[in-house]
């Protein structure tokens, strides 16, 4: 649950607190970049998360000594960040849809 509270605040700092700061200053190519920095590294996470999940199971089913908890726990881990990922992905195409629907 540690990388998913991590995610989360990232996401907070990244939305709110630089948010000031960007407008003050930062210059627009920079805030993108600063931004896509974070989101690749965010995606970076949750990919270590299914990989480690992945590894795991894969000890479990070749009988070597690894605790199911930890891989229940590892498993959980790695879906709920997959979730956390989808949902944001599917605000963020819903918030475009809704931005290309407006009339100027």
């Amino acid at each position: 649950m540690k990388g998913i509270d991590k995610m989360i605040q990232g996401i907070e700092r990244a939305l709110f607190s630089q948010t000031a700061n960007v407008a003050k200053q930062t210059k627009p190519i920079e805030a993108q970049k600063q931004f896509s920095a974070f989101l690749k590294e965010a995606l970076n996470k949750v990919n270590e998360e299914q990989v480690q999940a992945d590894r795991l199971t894969e000890k479990l089913v070749k009988g070597e000594n690894v605790d199911l908890h930890q891989v229940m726990i590892a498993s959980q881990k790695a879906s709920i960040s997959l979730q956390l990922t989808l949902e944001i992905r599917n605000k963020v195409v819903e918030a475009y849809q809704e931005m290309m629907r407006m009339q100027i």
